[in-house]
């Protein structure tokens, strides 16, 4: 049996904020087409190592690497056309826009026309924007809004807000899609209905999925393996069964019941 191929790989890796301590040699292995979940307490430094990786933030010491390269140092923009891509744990949709122009707007990866192509509007021009439109109505097509289209995004119930976010992550065409809270501020359907859509667009897009939640039934029920961290510090990695029987995560996190 093949040995599945790593996407990425966290070795030791720190980062302060002055003399905040936000990550402390946090080590991680994600291998490729699989569903990862990291959890812990707010403050424990989730979001930080998510912005590490999508190069919002220099790690202090300590590597990244994507596929065997050290992404360290990269722009955001360099990191994204290599194959990572992230949504946010606030949705950060353009509201004044149309689903469709949401979707377009990160249809910029494989571009290849330049400035005076586009100011002519000329034919090497029209084709691609014309590849371009339907790649995102296609994309609206899987999650039933081709109909919506043309109507404003802030008009969008709330979880259906979160599907174009992540819809418009994979138009980019990554390889590696990371979740900040994705189910955050959703009801329990919409969370079950999230569940099964995480998973089909893993088997439907290739994707390797990395998912910070707070939502215990969510990334129980679809991860492959889980990572704990806690003030910085990754305590805990396993199976779900494994973590919510480990005592140190019962008293960092998932909470201990108090005798009668």
């Amino acid at each position: 049996m093949k040995k599945p191929e790593k996407t990425l790989e966290i070795i030791d890796l720190c980062k302060n904020f002055g003399g905040v301590v936000a990550a402390e040699n946090i080590n991680i292995e994600v291998n490729e087409h699989e569903i990862y979940g990291i959890i812990g307490p707010n403050g424990a430094g989730k979001t930080t190592l998510f912005n590490m990786i999508s190069g919002l933030f220099l790690p202090t010491s300590g590597d990244i690497r994507y596929y065997g390269q050290s992404i360290v140092g990269k722009r955001a923009d360099e990191i994204g056309v290599l194959g990572i891509a992230r949504t946010f744990q606030n949705i950060r949709l353009f509201k004044s826009l149309s689903l469709l122009d949401n979707l377009l707007i990160a249809c910029q990866k494989n571009i290849k026309y330049n400035m005076l192509h586009a100011s002519l509007r000329s034919k090497n021009f029209k084709q691609q924007e014309a590849e371009k439109v339907k790649l995102c109505e296609d994309a609206l097509r899987q999650i039933d809004l081709y109909d919506s289209r043309n109507m404003i995004s802030s008009k969008l119930p709330y979880g259906m807000q979160r599907r174009l976010e992540i819809m418009r992550a994979l138009v980019t065409d990554p390889k590696i899609l990371l979740l900040d809270e994705p189910a955050a501020g959703m009801n329990p359907s919409e969370t079950m209905e999230l569940s099964s859509f995480i998973n089909t667009i893993r088997d439907e897009f290739k994707l390797t999925i990395f998912m910070i939640e707070h939502h215990m039934d969510l990334v129980m029920e679809i991860s492959e393996k889980i990572y704990v961290l806690d003030f910085g510090q990754l305590i805990a990695e396993g199976t779900a069964n494994e973590v919510k029987n480990n005592q140190r995560v019962i008293e960092a996190y998932l909470g201990v019941e108090e005798d009668a």
